[in-house]
């Protein structure tokens, strides 16, 4: 089966993801699928540079850091059901962290990551920013990164006490921040841009 053969306008479970085996790697949000392009080389370097910030972090550490491809299956927090036909949504965060290890199965995590980190790419930078600004609000992520290699900034948003995000910065060049819900977590953003 090819991505071209399933009906865009049609409400797509976890279930039906779980038979697609596609080339192209592809994203479920809210039932609708989001196909992925493949990142660019700016994009790869963030990653790269901070997985390996969060490698020397999080190694003798309770939480796990995972990079993609990797299955964050979401649900409604108001629903506890998790049954893969009743999950509408499978993320694919560039970087995220996750502390609770019942979060964690052989698929991937299912439930909120503690920290998600998103790297814009040419044509992502739409559904970064409002598609899944909003769905990890609504999902109750803690913490939030958007990171842009073009602009070599990063925008580090948080969960308020009314479950809304409130941008607490954006962090550019030379710049040296604490990661919010991991303070002696330190970021450079210079370091996140090396070459």
């Amino acid at each position: 089966m090819l991505i071209t053969d399933l009906d865009f306008q049609k409400t797509y479970s976890y279930a039906d993801y779980l038979l697609w085996e596609f080339e192209q790697t592809v994203e479920l949000i809210k039932g609708k699928i989001f196909p992925m392009a493949a990142p660019m080389v700016k994009h790869q370097k963030a990653s790269r540079n901070l997985s390996g910030l969060f490698w020397a972090f999080f190694k003798k550490k309770p939480c796990q850091w995972f990079a993609a491809p990797f299955d964050v299956r979401l649900f409604d927090r108001k629903k506890s059901e998790k049954a893969d036909q009743n999950i509408y949504t499978v993320v694919q965060p560039d970087l995220c962290i996750i502390c609770d290890e019942n979060k964690l199965d052989k698929k991937g995590c299912i439930g909120s990551p503690d920290l998600v980190v998103e790297i814009l790419s040419e044509g992502n930078s739409k559904k970064e920013m409002r598609l899944k600004f909003e769905l990890y609000e609504e999902v109750g992520i803690k913490e939030y990164w958007v990171v842009d290699p073009e602009h070599e900034s990063l925008m580090q948003f948080v969960l308020n006490e009314k479950q809304k995000f409130e941008l607490l910065k954006t962090y550019f060049e030379d710049d040296i921040f604490p990661c919010h819900i991991f303070p002696e977590l330190l970021v450079n953003v210079s370091e996140i841009f090396e070459k």
